[in-house]
């Protein structure tokens, strides 16, 4: 099992920034990436970047390219998302989510249905 914990949510104004962090434990040795989604109201869940743990890849949303950054630090089984120049389009619960190994693959780090771990989510809202 995989325990994933959020932190660094909140409230800030259109073009600040916030940086979020999700912590793993337990097997983490089952993980192949980690990424983050987001949902805001009446909306679907969607895709915000993701990483493998190995190699490195990432895959990032169009709408959020040039103004987030993911990252990880491998020793800590932490994944970090940068987020600069934030809209008020960018409100939502963020999610962080795991993916197992033996279904891992760079070319689904996008695909909700990929990824087993979820964290229980954390609020962002940014203002106009």
């Amino acid at each position: 099992q995989v325990q994933l914990v959020e932190s660094g949510g909140g409230l800030v104004q259109a073009g600040g920034s916030l940086r979020l962090s999700c912590a793993a434990s337990g097997r983490t040795f089952s993980l192949y990436a980690m990424g983050w989604f987001r949902q805001a109201p009446g909306k679907e869940r969607e895709v915000v970047a993701a990483i493998s743990w190995s190699g490195g890849s990432t895959y990032y949303a169009d709408s959020v390219k040039g103004r987030f950054t993911i990252s990880r630090d491998n020793a800590k089984n932490t994944v970090y998302l940068q987020m600069n120049s934030l809209k008020p389009e960018d409100t939502a619960v963020y999610y962080c989510a795991g993916m197992g190994v033996h279904s891992g693959s760079v070319y689904y780090l996008h695909r909700v249905a990929e990824y087993d771990y979820w964290g229980q989510g954390i609020q962002v809202t940014v203002s106009s």
